[in-house]
């Protein structure tokens, strides 16, 4: 048991039972300065629980940004391949000169994905807020 531990995040299963692991990418990919979130994420399916890293780029000065982010996946009824994610962390931001000091700036986002974790979303982040982007699975 002890060995597997380094390969925790490898493992896949067909169906989607005990702990996996997604990756996504939130945003309209490949338009210059739109805003991107890369995910990163391990589900826990019989509870629902997920946690990972969640990586914000955008091509403007202090725009990329790396935290750790916990949610929970619902599942709608309105059908058994539709589901509801929800995420939230936070990260340190410092503002740009003149101004000076940092804070702890929050991030949320929400998404309808189906079970190959493809669909739409949104995020908010800073003075961020982006509705209406497509969600796809990644691996």
């Amino acid at each position: 048991m002890a060995d597997d531990v380094g390969t925790l995040h490898t493992q896949k299963a067909g169906d989607k039972v005990g702990l996996y692991f997604v990756k996504a990418v939130v945003g309209n990919v490949g338009t210059p300065g739109a805003p991107i979130v890369n995910l990163a994420l391990t589900v826990q399916a019989a509870s629902g629980h997920v946690s990972g890293i969640a990586e914000v780029n955008q091509a403007v000065l202090g725009g990329n940004h790396r935290f750790p982010v916990t949610g929970q996946i619902y599942q709608t009824g309105f059908g058994p391949n539709h589901q509801l994610v929800s995420l939230s962390g936070e990260f340190v931001y410092s503002v740009p000169p003149p101004a000076i000091g940092s804070f702890l700036a929050k991030f949320t986002a929400a998404l309808s994905v189906d079970q190959a974790w493809n669909g739409s979303g949104g995020f908010n982040y800073l003075n961020t807020h982006v509705e209406h982007v497509p969600v796809k699975h990644i691996a």
